[in-house]
């Protein structure tokens, strides 16, 4: 059976491959075409021509795009039921008395078309209605012959490992949640002098760098490229019956890397508030800064935000005299890098040369690329509200779909990426579960660390202690 191509395969120069060898026609059985592009059709026709036949296999490049973007009109498990209804339709795999070369010729190519959906989206087979249909129009395949039944138990047997393996991912994330308490509460059981800090963990700058990385690029992993569309999916205005998918949009693993991202900035502001001493504040900037610029030269783009999104929090730049002892110029180069002004376009220039890098890589640490993954959503979230998902005609608007499976397949092989660095556990566990301070909790430290310098401060101050600590 033919292997999957990767993801970097489905461009060319100049972006998508659009070409899905039809007739130089203009219009053709409900698909609009222009310049051989397919721009529109209705979601009848894009169905159809999601199917094989005997002489026609789907482009690679359009299978992607519309399983993505069908989700945002139907739900997975109907354009499933859809898919089995038509190869049963077209192929006459219902009548056992059906051609068997015509079987030899058709079988493949719906197989492969199989394996495509399961190993690109392979999260939509955690519905029941989705595994059903799959296996029936599997075995319908494989009681044809020997080696179509190995390959149909090789795709399920795969599909099972993946969905396995996620499971198991998840309930490491909920136990690494319901474990995590507030460094306040801590603080008030166990004395500061006996409590480590990150420099007392990892003294290495670029140690810590690479281990958040490891972290970035599992979390990355696990994210399905259907979570870009199901995060803004709406209601279909042709669809009076249901909003589609919004019931229980599946965002869990993209939440989950959101959430990384806050747990970080919020794991570096306590870490800078958190010292007595003025200059062991000021070392935890200076190697805050060290951590950064090595996840810039590294392409690690999302931690080197968190990181800065984490020194430029109010508890912490407020420290004024602090920072009087931290030589800030490294830092005011990175922040020049993630300078949002321009749509980011310092930032953008900085990941096309890392997405360059990677394409020419010759190992593995030249091909990490970790966009800062915020914006990407952004990004995404304003292609999708910018253009309408349908025409007037009522047409499906395919044009919008090709950009938003470019970005998202792009996505997609940065995120197949294996981390070069040899894992650190015990670091790996402080970053992952080591207790944070809240936000009042920063303030509360920050005040604590250089008073308040205003009134509004002063009565801030009095209220934390009061909350919090329970001192007037």
């Amino acid at each position: 059976m033919p292997q999957t191509p990767p993801f970097s395969a489905m461009f060319d120069s100049s972006g998508y491959n659009r070409n899905l060898y039809q007739s130089s026609e203009d219009s053709c059985g409900g698909l609009y075409y222009h310049d051989n592009n397919l721009l529109s059709g209705s979601l009848e026709a894009l169905i159809q021509h999601l199917v094989p036949n005997v002489d026609y296999y789907p482009d690679r490049t359009y299978i992607f795009t519309f399983l993505l973007s069908s989700r945002l009109f139907m739900h997975p498990y109907e354009l499933m039921a859809k898919v089995c209804q038509l190869c049963v339709e077209h192929q006459r795999l219902s009548d056992p008395d059906s051609d068997k070369s015509q079987m030899r010729k058709i079988a493949p190519k719906i197989l492969q078309l199989l394996t495509e959906w399961t190993e690109t989206f392979p999260y939509d087979f955690r519905d029941e209605r989705m595994m059903r249909n799959l296996k029936d129009l599997a075995h319908r395949i494989a009681s044809g012959e020997e080696t179509y039944r190995k390959n149909v138990q090789q795709m399920i047997q795969c599909l099972i490992r993946k969905l396995t393996t996620l499971s198991q991912y998840e309930e490491v994330l909920a136990k690494i949640s319901s474990t995590s308490t507030d460094r306040l509460t801590v603080l008030k059981t166990k004395p500061q002098s006996i409590q480590r800090d990150i420099i007392t963990v990892c003294s290495d700058p670029y140690t810590l760098a690479q281990q958040l990385t490891h972290i970035e690029l599992e979390r990355l992993n696990y994210i399905g490229p259907e979570e870009f569309v199901q995060a803004f999916v709406q209601k279909d205005p042709l669809d009076n019956d249901k909003s589609c998918y919004t019931e229980r949009k599946k965002t869990r693993n993209l939440e989950a890397y959101v959430e990384w991202f806050n747990r970080l900035s919020y794991l570096v502001a306590t870490e800078i508030c958190m010292p007595v001493k003025k200059k062991h504040r000021a070392r935890m900037i200076e190697y805050f800064i060290d951590v950064a610029r090595e996840c810039f030269n590294i392409g690690n783009f999302n931690s080197l935000m968190a990181i800065i999104s984490g020194m430029n929090m109010s508890p912490v730049s407020r420290l004024k005299k602090t920072w009087a002892k931290v030589k800030t110029a490294k830092f005011d180069v990175l922040e020049h890098q993630m300078d949002p002004s321009s749509n980011f376009y310092n930032y953008r220039t900085a990941l096309r040369g890392a997405a360059q890098r990677s394409l020419t890589a010759h190992s593995s640490r030249e091909k990490i690329v970790i966009p800062f993954f915020s914006l990407l959503i952004k990004d995404i979230y304003f292609l999708n509200e910018g253009c309408a998902n349908r025409l007037p005609n009522g047409h499906v608007n395919f044009e919008k779909f090709w950009e938003l499976a470019k970005q998202v397949s792009e996505f997609m092989t940065w995120k197949q990426v294996e981390c070069p660095f040899e894992r650190d556990r015990k670091i790996l566990q402080y970053l992952l579960t080591v207790p944070v301070f809240s936000e009042d909790a920063l303030y509360l430290a920050s005040y604590e660390s250089e008073g308040p310098e205003n009134h509004t401060e002063k009565d801030r101050w009095k209220s934390l202690r009061s909350s919090l600590l329970g001192r007037v």
